[in-house]
This record gives structure tokens, C-alpha cells and sequence, in this order.
């Protein structure tokens, strides 16, 4: 149910097989350990807390979670003993959200969620960055926003190994998300000198694959903006963003266990609202007559085939997984981000 992976000394990733390849991770040190964000199913997030305490044999001290997302931050409730930390906007989206999020989860599948509950994180800032030194590592908390406003990153310093939140996915995901925000945070990222890059969903992307990975993201972020302006000219956009596949904009279809045609046909509309404030409008039936000459730009062959070969490649590639319900877990408002001054963290702060 559960993978995890050493990617550096004392530093672990954990990645679901059931819930869209989301990933957790946890950093060791001699007396306690911080865990990076936690899964979307309690069974996993207890195996992340099992395999600390049996196979590390360190308590779990620390929680940060990277966004306010129900992947990422419902599985707080099982450290009981730990501080959590997170951005300051991510405790007042969970605050707001978290809790009829979770009441919604649980009308829909009780069982799985009925020892759930939302635990706030104990530690905020608002700008700049904030580090915690685990043993011998040092962690810099970053503001990595773009998939939500109050997204952060986890940097371990020593071994240049980001934890990048959903701000790097496989295929981006803007539903929650600011464009420009993610646009800049990829590039913030490029500069960074990075070894390994753990995204929230998805395989480990490596060194000699990081600028690569970015690149593409990029490109399909360029592309997403020039198809929703496109659309924004035409008496019917969403007649326009319907027609225009994932794999048309340089990604594949498998990417995240199979749900990248759904989601990119959300970010779609996603940026489309961004760019004009409104919804797309479509037409049941559109007639020749209708079309304009840039709405046949996207039923060309050969717009296709320039784009159909473009998935970022990491280790092994993608797996074909079949599709996983997780509708519980989207957002759709955008708000503002702040981060306070650069701060060091250490363990007499909380006693």
C-alpha cells in the first residue's frame, strides 16, 4: 500500500500506491524525526508513523505540511505528540476548508474517514523562510505557492533535496492555483541547485532530469495560457478547451495514475477564469459557420503529433495505475500569500 525510498542519509520519501501517486516524506535525526506532509488514507499516514518509530526508532517531532490540502495535512491527527508547522495561510485554509471538506468525506465513505479530524498546525510564518536543524541537517521552509496560494517547499540543505509540495507535479494542477504564481516558483526552483526533487505526486525526479522536468512544466504552463486566450477570443471558449487533449499540450495520458486528461481539462478551465474572471460558455451544437480560423489550429494533425511525445521522464517512468476517486479533495478558490522573516527553529522553541 505503501512505498518508501532512502534518498539521502536520514532522508526518506513515502509514496502511495492507492491515492494518485501522492508522496509524504521524513527526516531523521539522532532523537526525533520531522515528517513532511502526510497521505490521503489514515492506514498510510500510520505506516509512515510505524516505520519512524519501529524501524528508525525515533518519535516523530515535527509535522510540516506543505499545503492545506486533505492529502497532505488530514493525516496530522496521528502524531499526536508532534508540533505541526505550515505557511500561515495554510492554517487559515484549513481552518476554513478542512473541516466541511471532512464532514463531505465522511458523508461519502464514513469508515475510512471517521478517525480523521483537523489538527491545525502549532507554528505559523507568514514571509521569507524559516529552518529547523534536524541531527546533522539543516531544513529551510520556503514559499513555493502556485498550486494553492499557501504552498511551501522543504529544502534539506546538505544534500540539496526539495520537498516541492504540489507546486512540481507530473502534470501540474492549477484548479486551486495562480498561474503566474506556479510560473515563477518553477523558476525560483531551476536556480536552486537542486539533487533531488520529491514532488507531491510522482516519482523522484533526479540531478541529470530536474531542469528538464521543470522545462516541460513550463512549456505546458505556456501552452495552457496560449490555448485559454485562444478560447477567450471565440463567441463558445469552452467548445475550444474541450477539443484540446493533454497529450496536444505536450503531456501524457497516464501521468498521476492515469488522471492527467481529467485535470487538464480542468486546468483549462482553471486558467481560462483566471484570465477573463469568468466560465467558459459552450454551445451543445457548433456549426461550420461558427468556427473560427484559430479553432481549426486544434483538430490539425500535425498540432498533435508537435506535442504528442512530451512527459517529463523520471526514474521508471509512470505507471498505468487505474483511476482513483478524489473528488473530496479539490479546491477552487484562489487567495492571497504571505511568509514571515527568515527564522531558525529549534527544539527549545516549543518547551
Amino acid at each position: 500500500m505503501i512505498n518508501h525510498e532512502r534518498v539521502a542519509d536520514n532522508v526518506f520519501s513515502f509514496q502511495s500506491d492507492v491515492y494518485a501517486q501522492v508522496n509524504a516524506g521524513v527526516i531523521a535525526g539522532p532523537n526525533w524525526a520531522v515528517v513532511i506532509d502526510t497521505l490521503a488514507y489514515p492506514e498510510e499516514t500510520l505506516a509512515i508513523r510505524e516505520f519512524v518509530e519501529q524501524e528508525l526508532k525515533v518519535p516523530v517531532r515535527y509535522v510540516i505540511n506543505t499545503h492545506y490540502h486533505a492529502d497532505h495535512s488530514w493525516g496530522n491527527v496521528f502524531f499526536p505528540g508532534a508540533f505541526v508547522i505550515s505557511s500561515a495561510l495554510c492554517r487559515q485554509l484549513l481552518a476554513e476548508r478542512g473541516r466541511p471538506s471532512l464532514d463531505e468525506a465522511r458523508r461519502q465513505n464514513s469508515s475510512i474517514f471517521r478517525q480523521v479530524r483537523i489538527v491545525l498546525p502549532h507554528l505559523t510564518f507568514e514571509k521569507g523562510e524559516v529552518g529547523l536543524i534536524v541531527g546533522k541537517k539543516t531544513l529551510k521552509m520556503l514559499p513555493l505557492p502556485g498550486h494553492s496560494a499557501d504552498g511551501i517547499g522543504v529544502l534539506v540543505e546538505e544534500d540539496r533535496v526539495l520537498f516541492s509540495g504540489d507546486v512540481m507535479m507530473p502534470l501540474p494542477y492549477l484548479v486551486d492555483g495562480n498561474i503566474d504564481q506556479m510560473e515563477t516558483s518553477l523558476r525560483h526552483m531551476l536556480k536552486m541547485g537542486l539533487e533531488n526533487v520529491i514532488q507531491g505526486h510522482g516519482d523522484i525526479v533526479l540531478r541529470g532530469e530536474i531542469d528538464g522536468a521543470i522545462e516541460d512544466n513550463l512549456k505546458y504552463l505556456a501552452k495552457l495560457r496560449k490555448v485559454a486566450q485562444d478560447a477567450g477570443a471565440r463567441r463558445f471558449p469552452l467548445d475550444l478547451l474541450e477539443r484540446v487533449s493533454v497529450q496536444s499540450c505536450g503531456k501524457s495520458r497516464v501521468l498521476i495514475g492515469g488522471l492527467a486528461e481529467d485535470l487538464h481539462q480542468r486546468n483549462l478551465i482553471a486558467v481560462y477564469r483566471f484570465l477573463f474572471g469568468k466560465n467558459p460558455i459552450g454551445s451543445e451544437e457548433v456549426h461550420e459557420d461558427d468556427l473560427d480560423e484559430d479553432y481549426e489550429e486544434y483538430e490539425d494533425e500535425d498540432y498533435e503529433d508537435e506535442y504528442e511525445e512530451a512527459p517529463i521522464r523520471v526514474r521508471d517512468g509512470y505507471a498505468e495505475d487505474e483511476e482513483e476517486e478524489g473528488e473530496e479533495f479539490e479546491r477552487d478558490e484562489d487567495t492571497g500569500v504571505g511568509f514571515t522573516t527568515e527564522t531558525d527553529l529549534e527544539e527549545e522553541d516549543f518547551e
